[in-house]
């Protein structure tokens, strides 16, 4: 039995990797298409999105199978509770990558704003930084690579919250472009949260190595 088990284990990880590496692309594709102005490019994103929600739910009833047919314990029961809220992160990714793509279709069909509240460019590097960060912390099962991740959370708020005010500052100059400059404060809140959805993959890989569930407590 635990023979089988660690065979399914392993198939669960390449299935969970696998929804990384695809999540990862839609998010670096949605920040091109916001860059390039490009709506066709958006659009593929968008379109994906059926794919990874498909994946999504096969991760889902792998895990709800292994529970059921081997009751693991200690480390791997771990790695498959793990991998419920990984799964559930990577999928919510996918969708915050799908809005900002729709933002640059929107963005693609309009002029230029004046003046662009957002460098998209500098926050999704940041962003993606983290992203990467713990998607390489998950496959090394390296937790202390996971905890530079979870400190890098405070970067991403910070910008976010400097967009907000730089976004106030160019209504007041150009009023006449809000619609503009509101999408992009709507794609710096979505990257922000693709920061948090990293930031919690990255505690999930710390709970999966350490069993210590940091969440909430103020400690990485």
């Amino acid at each position: 039995m635990p023979l089988h088990l660690d065979h399914e284990i392993d198939k669960l990880k390449k299935q969970i990797l696998s929804l990384a590496a695809d999540v990862e692309e839609a998010v670096v594709k949605s920040v091109e298409a916001i860059n390039s102005r490009d709506a066709v490019l958006g659009q593929q994103v968008v379109d994906f999105d059926a794919h990874i929600d498909a994946v999504e739910v096969e991760v889902e009833e792998e895990c709800l199978k292994l529970l059921a047919l081997y009751q693991p314990v200690a480390q791997d029961l771990r790695f498959i509770v793990a991998c419920i809220r990984l799964n559930s992160d990577l999928e919510r990714i996918g969708d915050l990558a799908v809005n900002i793509a729709e933002r640059a279709v929107y963005l693609a069909s309009v002029a230029e704003p004046s003046e662009k509240p957002l460098d998209v460019g500098a926050m999704a590097r940041l962003v993606r930084s983290m992203l990467s960060g713990a998607l390489d912390a998950l496959v090394n099962l390296d937790p202390a690579r996971a905890r530079k991740v979870c400190a890098m959370d405070d970067e991403a708020d910070a910008t976010h919250r400097d967009t907000f005010g730089r976004v106030e500052e160019a209504v007041r100059r150009h009023p006449s472009e809000f619609a503009t400059l509101t999408h992009y404060l709507s794609v710096s809140r979505y990257l922000e949260r693709i920061a948090d959805h990293a930031t919690n993959i990255a505690e999930d890989v710390i709970y999966m190595v350490e069993g210590n569930i940091v969440r909430h407590r103020g400690e990485v």
